[in-house]
């Protein structure tokens, strides 16, 4: 948040697969103004909020245990925030036992906590960049000829073409072109992360409400704007492409594959 912008937050995982929002109406998942002050005041206790942000960093759910651990707090401070959370819709809790633990002598389930599949967000004064976005979204679906979703991929890829550029450093170092590729994608709330294999997966869509009503239009627009940053870091070895699942963006970054390229909408 800067000084001279309005406040504008948000917890924007929410379940890919939620139904769209009728025109005119709030998104599912979205909240009330007076809702989302509340959640969103709740993380300005600095404790709680490095809570908050370790288990959302994690794609399993997390123990009380290991996040107290994770933070340096002690258990009982943190299984107090964890559960205030919890009651402010930023977290969701459930009971699991450890892997590997089963049958009568595997002990009482321990609590877990993940992200909510709510979204909070605050402007003031109030703005609808949303419906805006909704509004051309429809128009671009509505053009018979395509021209206005080529132009679109080609702004995307555009604009991703000049952040890599912006964000890369000197040198050829793969390790700080890596770096530098997670700190573009962060800035613009994708949440990377590395999966065992080297793939780059997004754990958060930026875009996840105008996702659900036009997703032909919103992941074209992402993957160009992830092949533009890669193309602009000099990112050779890695190869955006389509693969949608639940709970994140569709677009995941993979190591080059001999004889492969981009998928390049």
């Amino acid at each position: 948040m800067t000084q001279n912008s309005p406040l504008v937050t948000q917890n924007s995982l929410a379940a890919q697969d939620s139904p769209a929002a009728p025109d005119g109406q709030a998104a599912p998942g979205s909240q009330t103004a007076p809702d989302s002050l509340a959640a969103l005041s709740g993380l300005d206790d600095p404790v709680r909020r490095r809570l908050y942000e370790f288990v959302c960093g994690r794609s399993e759910p997390v123990a009380r245990e290991a996040a107290a651990t994770e933070t340096g707090i002690g258990r009982p401070l943190a299984a107090y925030h964890l559960d205030r959370l919890v009651s402010l819709g930023l977290l969701t809790a459930s009971y699991q036992r450890p892997p590997g633990r089963t049958g009568p002598g595997a002990g009482r389930p321990a609590k877990v906590y993940q992200r909510s599949g709510r979204e909070f967000a605050m402007a003031v004064p109030p703005r609808e960049y949303e419906l805006a976005a909704r509004l051309l979204a429809h128009a671009v679906e509505s053009d018979p000829g395509g021209a206005s979703r080529d132009a679109l991929h080609d702004g995307a890829r555009q604009f991703g073409a000049d952040l890599g550029m912006r964000s890369r450093s000197s040198g050829a170092d793969p390790d700080a072109t890596h770096l530098a590729m997670f700190a573009a994608l962060r800035e613009h709330g994708f949440e990377p992360g590395q999966e065992q294999d080297g793939a780059v997966i997004l754990r958060n869509c930026p875009f996840h409400q105008l996702t659900a009503q036009y997703p032909d239009i919103v992941c074209g627009m992402s993957l160009a704007l992830i092949v533009g940053l890669v193309a602009g870091l000099g990112a050779s070895g890695m190869s955006p492409v389509l693969d949608p699942a639940p709970g994140r963006c569709c677009v995941v970054i993979g190591p080059v594959e001999p004889n492969r390229t981009a998928d390049a909408p």
